[in-house]
């Protein structure tokens, strides 16, 4: 009866055309209605119309069977007999209209759908009266594509996607596939070859080392309204940031989200932080990387549960006054075979040229920022997390790594840019984009760049031709730092410039000072163990480093474990040292970084205008000392506070330092107080200038002072 030739029909038997719609459903022809399915091996072949009706089809070649009607049939079901009294009935995914419409497509080719998940990867939806999943991806070099799942036995033959033309999409709607199903892409590439992949967009992955997407939905209710609505109208610049940086897999081991909400609340509370930053939770094939190798964009790991339970995390943090940041590595993707990499067969999600689509010291593969799906892919990402998740900031991984297009490359493996210099441009407008669109959408969020260099405006708008970033991690102030608080105090007066140089650019850029978890592995050892002296004289370092770091222009980051001086370098493989806050010493450093952080949040001058070079003055006169570094800082209201650090091993008695104010000024903070472990020396509470503003101090030894001037 067909008119359609063989080789057609075998194609769209096989599940290996690209468009078995235009075969398959329902078609008018100059008969009638044809009805047409797909029903191999059946014996006998029924189409069960709404009004009761049926219509017996024939088969007419490789599985394929097919029957005139006169009149349109409407919404139908096929019904199928099998050898063995075996009988078979359900919707047909072939008689239904497409899931997404021209304009989704249209957004999508143009890199402009803000909210690709919305449309892409795999949704429950009710078409025509049937509830089912569609299932829709972007592979543009596809000569087919199948799904293949628990639905359908891992066969994807009868399964075959319809491609929606030029955009490159590819779409099914399967009636009956409900919430739980597991499911992959299963697609014939150019050579030939068919190939498994997970679904990019997929919004929940089986827990590694299996590998397969997940179909799920989200039936979460929020309850931070509050906290989304205070922050849409503050600037987090102009507001307290004490950011403690967690791997949630180690922070304490076998937590799901939602057992560790109680957990970090209370912890984190009592701590005084302002922020917890997750390293990234995005799937993972890999532990060991820590989160940093993503195959899911889109898919919290199911290590610790669903999405609606990282939701509740989220929303228990906000509501006790927690802000949530998270990292997010739009910089390079691992090459797992079942993932991103050669998604359809060719180079789609990476660059096509190796010089510009492998960090070969990484093993990974680098996204094409010059394609628009792509930025695209990576633009709505940052903005998925922000909507779906609520999240207030996204630490930006590896920024450096983006910028250059010679980054971590010798002579003759890179290629130049168009105008022969070596910055990555198109790296750099996706790096506007995604920053440009998150702010504008999520006012009040944070965008963090992790970026090594001085590549100048990071944080100026972009208006200004900046990248548009809200706060940029001062890795300088981290190396230098780190270095000079690991001398010999005995020997730290020659090298008084690690520390001062911050100063020369602490207000070029929105600065956050790390200490994050990348300075406590690879045998760099604890924070504690980089301190010089006996176990007193670390801890003594310690205190004064924080106070110092505290008190320095910019927010702060402190990686797990530092908080209480853990002795042992951090892995990802089992626990914090807990059982250290058992040591008194230990437990009194604990109290002191509760202390720091609840002086810090109390007094304006430590952040309100962390920004502004006007708020800022070095002191030091009229008794210059190269183990002595003091400042002051001012808030809107000319409220100070002066921050002196002594870090040579002696206390400094009768001390003449020059005041930005004459009165009184409160000891609000000592590094070296009793109660921390220190050896008591101090000011006995305050200290008073003359008129000029002169006064005399006790400066404890390894110590810093934090004194408080009111205005007025």
């Amino acid at each position: 009866m067909t008119s359609l030739p063989p080789e057609l029909l075998d194609a769209v038997a096989h599940g290996a055309h690209h468009d078995p719609h235009s075969v398959l459903g329902v078609h008018q022809s100059a008969d009638g209605w044809v009805i047409r399915t797909r029903r191999p091996l059946a014996r006998e072949v029924v189409a069960e119309l709404a009004d009761g009706s049926t219509v017996e089809l024939s088969h007419t070649r490789a599985g394929i069977w097919e029957a005139v009607h006169t009149a349109a049939p409407g919404s139908y079901r096929v019904r199928a007999t099998y050898d063995g009294g075996g009988e078979h009935v359900a919707d047909d995914p072939y008689r239904h209209v497409p899931s997404l419409g021209e304009l989704d497509l249209h957004l999508i080719s143009e890199g402009r759908h803000e909210e690709l998940w919305r449309v892409l990867g795999a949704h429950l939806r009710e078409l025509d009266g049937s509830t089912g999943t569609a299932f829709t991806v972007w592979a543009p070099d596809a000569r087919a594509v199948r799904v293949i799942g628990d639905f359908n036995g891992w066969d994807g033959s009868g399964s075959a996607m319809r491609s929606m033309g030029g955009s490159g999409v590819w779409e099914l709607f399967l009636p009956g596939v409900d919430v739980g199903a597991r499911y992959k892409f299963e697609i014939l590439t150019r050579a030939g070859a068919w190939i498994q992949k997970a679904d990019p967009m997929a919004r929940l992955a089986e827990t590694p080392p299996a590998t397969a997407s997940v179909v799920t939905e989200s039936d979460y209710h929020w309850g931070d309204d509050a906290w989304v609505d205070e922050r849409s109208r503050t600037a987090p610049i102009d507001r307290p940031m004490s950011i403690y940086e967690l791997h949630l897999g180690s922070w304490r081991p076998g937590l799901s989200y939602r057992d560790a909400a109680d957990e970090i609340i209370e912890y984190v509370t009592a701590q005084g932080f302002t922020h917890v930053e997750f390293l990234p939770l995005a799937e993972h094939p890999f532990g060991g990387s820590w989160g940093y190798q993503v195959s899911g964009y889109y898919a919290p790991t199911s290590r610790f549960g669903d999405p609606d339970d990282l939701r509740y995390l989220i929303d228990r943090l906000h509501q006790a006054g927690i802000g949530v940041i998270m990292d997010w590595v739009p910089g390079h993707f691992p090459k797992d075979d079942f993932a991103l990499a050669r998604f359809d067969g060719e180079a789609l999600y990476e660059h096509p040229d190796p010089r510009r689509g492998e960090h070969k010291d990484w093993g990974t593969l680098i996204f094409d920022y010059g394609r628009n799906e792509v930025r695209n892919f990576l633009v709505a990402n940052a903005l998925y997390w922000f909507e779906e998740f609520h999240v207030d900031g996204l630490r930006v991984d590896a920024v450096a790594s983006m910028l250059y297009l010679d980054y971590s490359r010798n002579e003759g493996e890179w290629a130049p840019n168009q105008f022969g210099g070596r910055e990555n441009l198109e790296a750099i407008r996706f790096l506007q984009e995604v920053n440009a669109t998150a702010y504008k959408r999520y006012p009040g969020i944070a965008m963090i760049a992790e970026e090594s260099t001085s590549f100048p405006g990071v944080t100026a708008p972009t208006a200004h031709a900046g990248l548009g970033f809200g706060f940029k991690w001062n890795m300088g102030w981290m190396n230098d730092s780190l270095q000079y608080i690991g001398r010999d105090p005995m020997f730290r007066s020659h090298h008084e410039g690690e520390l001062s140089f911050s100063f020369v650019y602490a207000f070029s850029e929105n600065f956050i000072l790390p200490i994050s978890h990348d300075e406590v592995v690879h045998g760099k050892g604890s924070l504690f163990g980089r301190m010089p002296g006996d176990h007193w004289q670390k801890l003594a370092n310690m205190r004064a480093f924080l106070a110092y770091m505290w008190g320095h222009p910019g927010k702060q980051l402190l990686f797990m474990g530092q908080e209480f001086g853990q002795m042992s370098e951090w892995s990802e493989s089992r626990g914090l040292d807990w059982w250290m806050l058992d040591q008194p010493s230990h437990a009194q450093l604990h109290s002191f970084v509760a202390e720091l952080n609840r002086v810090y949040r109390e007094h304006a001058p430590l952040w309100s205008r962390d920004h502004d070079g006007a708020a800022f003055s070095r002191l030091g006169a009229p008794a210059w000392n190269p183990n002595v570094l003091a400042f002051a800082r001012r808030d809107h209201h000319g409220n100070t506070i002066a921050v002196v650090c002594n870090f040579s091993g002696v206390p400094l008695g009768d001390f003449p330092l020059d005041l930005p104010e004459a009165g009184t000024w409160t000891e609000v903070l000592n590094s070296d107080a009793a109660a921390f472990g220190g050896s008591g020396q101090g000011n006995l509470g305050s200290v008073t200038t003359d008129a000029r503003g002169s006064a005399v101090l006790t400066v404890p030894p390894l110590g810093v002072l934090w004194l408080h001037h009111r205005a007025g």
